[in-house]
């Protein structure tokens, strides 16, 4: 059985290839997926695809609306999410990702340093799993597939 597992979150580090490149190299039968991570992409595809507009707001809503369908979809088809919250930024959207996958009863597993600990403890409360490196998530996710610990 192949498992989709929905990789949301901050896209300002190598995480999602450092979870790819353990999922590959353990040859689990794991299915990644993703939102658009090119931040220029993301941000510009409303204007870009609809046309320009004078407001930064509605260039905004525009983009969020468009990403929004994949994003939905995605965690839709997700078995688990894996939500990683970096410190170097907000991520409203992951911490939305992470209500949404909830909301539908997704298992999640988070991704965050121990100083964020208290700022996400609700979200780490409805999480399967809170981890702090991405290789413990396939670490996790290894030991559902296979029943096995290493």
């Amino acid at each position: 059985m192949q498992w989709n597992v929905y990789l949301s979150g901050e896209i300002h580090s190598d995480w999602r290839d450092l979870i790819d490149e353990a999922v590959n190299a353990a040859t689990l039968p794991i299915y990644l997926t993703a939102p658009i991570t090119n931040h220029q992409d993301s941000d510009n595809c409303g204007v870009h695809l609809l046309g320009d507009e004078g407001n930064p707001f509605w260039k905004d809503h525009k983009a969020a609306k468009i990403n929004g369908i994949r994003v939905k979809k995605l965690i839709q088809q997700a078995d688990v999410v894996v939500v990683r919250f970096g410190d170097k930024y907000r991520q409203w959207n992951a911490a939305f990702d992470a209500g949404y996958a909830a909301a539908l009863g997704k298992s999640i597993i988070v991704i965050h340093d121990p100083e964020l600990s208290h700022a996400l403890k609700e979200v780490d409360a409805m999480a399967a799993a809170v981890v702090q490196e991405p290789e413990q998530v396939v670490e996790v996710l290894r030991y559902l597939i296979t029943g096995e610990l290493d």
